[in-house]
C-alpha cells in the first residue's frame, strides 16, 4: 500500500505545552487504520491535523507524495475527505436532505444525488426514515445517518472520531458490524480514533498508540495487542484492568 498522508516533523501546542509529537508517519491507501490512547493523548488532535481541520504548528504533510502548501489544503484536496463525530450534529431537516448535502455542495446533479441517497440509506438500513426529521432519531438512527452523510460523497479518506462511543452496547455492537461490512466493499481509506480496544479490535487493521502526543507504537492491530513494547503496554494494561 501506498502512502496516501505523510506527516513529517508534526509538532503542535496548546500555549506552551507540546500535545503532538509525530517525527514520521503514514496513513496508507486502502488502509484501516485506528489510533488509540487515554485520554488526552492527544488522538483527536492528530486526526484534526490529519484532515486539514486545523494547521500544525510545526511540520509538513504530504498527500500522494505531494506537499500540502503551508496555508492550508486547497478546497478541492479537502473534499476527498470526510469525518463522522462522536455527535452527529445532524442538520434541522429530513434524514434524506441530511445525507445528500455533501453532493449537493459538490454540485452533483440533481437526480445522481438521490441515486446515491436512496443507496446509501440502503447499505445503512435507514430507508424507512428518508423522510424523517433527524431532531427525531434515535442515538443509533443519528449515527447512522452522519456515516451515510460521511460515505456517500466517497472519500479518498474517512475520519472518525469515536462515532460509536456514545452508543449502548447492543446499538454499538450492531452498528459496527453493519460498517465494517459496508467499508470493506468501499475501498476507502480510513483512520479511526478510538479509546475503546473492542472498537479497533473488530474494525481496524493497523494500529497506532498514542501517549502524550507521541506514537509510541504502530503495527498490524493483532500484533500490536499480542505484543505491546514497554509504553504502549503501561496505556494496554490500564485499559484491560479497568474495562468491563
Amino acid at each position: 500500500m501506498n502512502p496516501y498522508l505523510h506527516f513529517h516533523g508534526i509538532k503542535h501546542f496548546f500555549g506552551k505545552r507540546k500535545v503532538l509529537d509525530i517525527p514520521d508517519f503514514s496513513i496508507l491507501g486502502g488502509e484501516f487504520l485506528g489510533v488509540m490512547g487515554p485520554n488526552g493523548a492527544g488522538k483527536s488532535t492528530f486526526l484534526k491535523i490529519a484532515s486539514f481541520l486545523e494547521a500544525p504548528a510545526e511540520g509538513t504533510i504530504s498527500y500522494k507524495g505531494e506537499a500540502v502548501p503551508d496555508n492550508g489544503a486547497p478546497l478541492d484536496l479537502r473534499r476527498k475527505f470526510s469525518i463522522a463525530l462522536q455527535q452527529p450534529l445532524l442538520l434541522d431537516t429530513t434524514v434524506m436532505q441530511n445525507i445528500a448535502v455533501g453532493l449537493k455542495l459538490r454540485k452533483v446533479p440533481r437526480a445522481e444525488i438521490w441515486r446515491r441517497a436512496e443507496m446509501w440509506m440502503d447499505r445503512f438500513q435507514i430507508s424507512h426514515l428518508a423522510r424523517k426529521n433527524a431532531r427525531f432519531l434515535s442515538g443509533g438512527e443519528a449515527q447512522r445517518v452522519s456515516l451515510a452523510r460521511a460515505m456517500i460523497i466517497e472519500p479518498e479518506i474517512l475520519f472518525l472520531d469515536e462515532p460509536f462511543s456514545a452508543l449502548d452496547f447492543p446499538t454499538k455492537i450492531k452498528l459496527m458490524e453493519d460498517f465494517r461490512e459496508i467499508f470493506a466493499g468501499s475501498g476507502t481509506t480510513a483512520m479511526f480514533v478510538s479509546h475503546d480496544l473492542m472498537e479497533v479490535k473488530l474494525l481496524t487493521g493497523r494500529l497506532a498508540i498514542m501517549v502524550n502526543g507521541e506514537i509510541k507504537q504502530s503495527g498490524p492491530t493483532l500484533d500490536v495487542l499480542a505484543e505491546p513494547n514497554e509504553a504502549a503496554a503501561d496505556f494496554l494494561q490500564v485499559w484491560k484492568r479497568y474495562s468491563v
